[in-house]
């Protein structure tokens, strides 16, 4: 594909970047293009930005703030990192943002920070922006223009947040308010971060906030903001902590690396996908603080393909804007509480830029990802997750065996309700498995009938069965598994479905023990592919495939215990129910009505760019069943037995 021809990017560059052909002067471009494409959203005075496209639940004038901190942040980047030789325009806008947003006359004055307020988000945008941008803004700013913005940084004093990644937004804030010597509270700073050491589940992941939450906010706000605050504070303010969340990061993305696919796309999975390119963040700071595992010509080669993967696909759009959604808008991929200018937090994927165009992230050569040069299988037991790449397509996969954004389940004997206490499903955390060339089907209509991902019990009025809470089992190796409850309508009981997960090869085979009602049938589904084009489909009495006109297939085949007959197997179609494209489609197999009990079925699914050929991958896997064992044995004799 081809970049879109206004983002006027310079020549690419394949000595220095032989896989992607980007350098610092195509992030400079693709930062500058973005910043310009604000300027006629901005309000007089220039403190808020106010972006076409679906509002917020928190107002107009709030969103109106994010557009100018979001982007001040994209922006901060860009003025620091050429020690302030950009056009003076950009810093004169964000200086008189700074002076109308906090002038109560100005007609564009930002609210006030109260407790829980989505104005502490923003404001440790601000927070961060004038740090890093002290000599250029921050300085020469008017005592008077000064003494409002400490005064609108004080409401965080003593305030109140959110239990979970917003704490941290506080401690930045109140760490910039001591940074220019203005009135802060110690205990606000020293709370946010002891509170985050309860988050902390080893092996460089946290949990955000209370419950099993895994998603990209590990990154671009766990690790993330503990580390700017280091910076703000200083080596001899952090009291010592920065060494720990150096360490922390390091771990982290000892991981993280195996997330993109050889195409830049990100695993998509979990909440705020509109962020893009901010999973970038963590790899960043890597480099910032100097904690990174990933050498520096790695660190560029996944960055770069990640920006260029959505410029490639339209992003940011041909107005120079981010739209609420994946490539296109699409706002199911949204929570309520993202407005038009949410999606610049895609600002901290620029971090970056703060690095000088000397160091070695910059000018080392490109290296492959770890999915470039082999197949790549990564268990993540902390997040409960297996991750496994394809070199030969360049997909990678995500087999989630523990995060389903809810809050923990709360202590009672055994035989209490296993989903007290949870919420609902999220398609964006309750499936069995997410891609980097895929996404679950998320709009409501595609979410009452729940297939792709899923292995549900089906009330005989077609009413499926949801995985909200998941309990992991195992994870280690290429092997993963949990435990959800399954009920269906008029039935009080928790029925239980065990799954674990083998990965072999670019295979991925699930085996589930089910316990279920007379009359329920089981059905399980594959990988959704979109395109913009309606998907080819097939199926057979065991096997069901779908395939998009860019060929990646979707399969999923019966290996055991599946006795629907010409009738257990087929594929689900919909419409403008994903973020990858207006059409797609979920192939699926599904039992005859069970009788009731305990049962075992085994699948396997597939997501390739390679041909498939599902009646042959019918004999690639031996199952047996003695009684609770599963043994697999593969073509190449290897055996599992769960």
């Amino acid at each position: 594909m081809s970049v879109a021809p206004h983002l006027q990017l310079p020549p690419t560059d394949r000595v220095l970047s032989s896989r992607t052909g980007w350098t610092r002067a195509h992030w400079e471009a693709t930062a500058d293009r973005m910043l310009d494409a604000l300027t006629p959203y901005a309000t007089p005075g220039f403190a808020q930005y106010r972006l076409p496209g679906r509002g917020s639940w928190s107002g107009v004038v709030s969103d109106g703030l994010e557009g100018f901190a979001r982007s001040f942040l994209l922006a901060a980047c860009r003025i620091a990192g050429a020690g302030g030789a950009v056009d003076p325009a950009l810093t004169e806008r964000y200086a008189a943002g700074l002076a109308a947003g906090t002038d109560l006359r100005s007609g564009e004055a930002w609210p006030r920070l109260t407790d829980c307020s989505q104005q502490m988000v923003e404001a440790a945008s601000i927070a961060v922006a004038l740090h890093e941008t002290r000599p250029w803004i921050w300085d020469r700013l008017d005592a008077g223009v000064q003494e409002r913005v400490v005064d609108w940084f004080s409401g965080f004093v003593g305030g109140r947040t959110w239990d979970n990644n917003w704490r941290l937004f506080q401690v930045v804030s109140e760490q910039f308010l001591a940074s220019v010597g203005a009135p802060y509270s110690r205990s606000d700073i020293e709370g946010g971060l002891d509170r985050i050491e309860d988050w902390y589940v080893g092996d460089g992941w946290y949990t955000d906030g209370d419950g099993r939450n895994f998603d990209y906010y590990v990154g671009w706000a766990m690790h993330l903001y503990p580390l700017l605050w280091a910076r703000i504070a200083g080596p001899d303010g952090d009291g010592g902590r920065a060494a720990a969340y150096r360490e922390r990061l390091s771990r982290f993305l000892e991981g993280y690396q195996h997330f993109f696919g050889a195409d830049g796309a990100p695993v998509h999975q979990g909440r705020s996908l509109t962020y893009r390119f901010a999973a970038l963040a963590p790899v960043w700071m890597g480099a910032l603080a100097d904690c990174t595992p990933l050498a520096p010509g790695l660190t560029r080669r996944l960055a770069s393909g990640a920006l260029r993967h959505f410029a490639e696909r339209g992003v940011p759009d041909e107005r120079g804007l981010l739209t609420l959604g994946w490539y296109d808008t699409f706002l199911p991929s949204t929570q309520p509480y993202s407005g038009p200018a949410s999606p610049y937090w895609a600002s901290k994927g620029f971090l970056g830029l703060l690095l000088p165009a000397d160091h070695a992230v910059w000018t080392a050569r490109e290296l492959p990802l770890p999915v470039e040069e082999s197949d790549t299988y990564t268990a993540l037991p902390a997040p409960g997750w297996l991750l496994h790449g394809t070199r030969h397509d360049g997909i990678v996969r995500l087999v989630n065996h523990g995060s389903d954004h809810n809050p923990p389940a709360p202590e009672a004997g055994p035989d209490a309700d296993p989903d007290r206490g949870a919420g609902e499903d999220d398609p964006h955390y309750a499936k069995l498995a997410y891609s980097t060339a895929t996404a679950p089907e998320s709009a409501p209509h595609a979410l009452a009938r729940d297939v792709d991902g899923h292995l549900a019990l089906v009330a005989p009025d077609g009413t499926p069965s949801r995985r909200r809470r998941i309990h992991p089992l195992r994870c280690e190796g290429r092997v993963a598994a949990s435990w959800s409850a399954a009920r269906l309508p008029g039935d009080e009981h928790a029925y239980r479905i065990e799954t674990t997960s083998v990965l072999h090869g670019p295979w991925e085979i699930r085996v589930h023990r089910v316990e279920s009602p007379e009359g329920a049938v089981v059905r399980e589904g594959g990988h959704a592919v979109a395109d913009r084009t309606s998907p080819f489909a097939s199926s057979g009495p065991d096997w069901a495939l779908a395939r998009t006109a860019e060929g990646l297939t979707s399969a999923v085949v019966a290996l055991y215990g599946w006795d629907g007959g010409a009738d257990g197997a087929a594929v689900a179609r919909d419409v403008e129910s994903n973020a990858y494209g207006p059409h797609s489609a979920v192939p699926y197999l599904r039992s005859a009505p069970r009788p009731g009990g305990r049962s075992v079925h085994v699948s396997l699914v597939v997501l390739s760019r390679d041909s498939v050929h599902p009646e042959a991958l019918r004999t690639a896997v031996r199952v047996r069943v003695d009684g609770d064992a599963v043994v697999l044995t593969f073509l190449d004799g290897s055996r599992v037995e769960v």
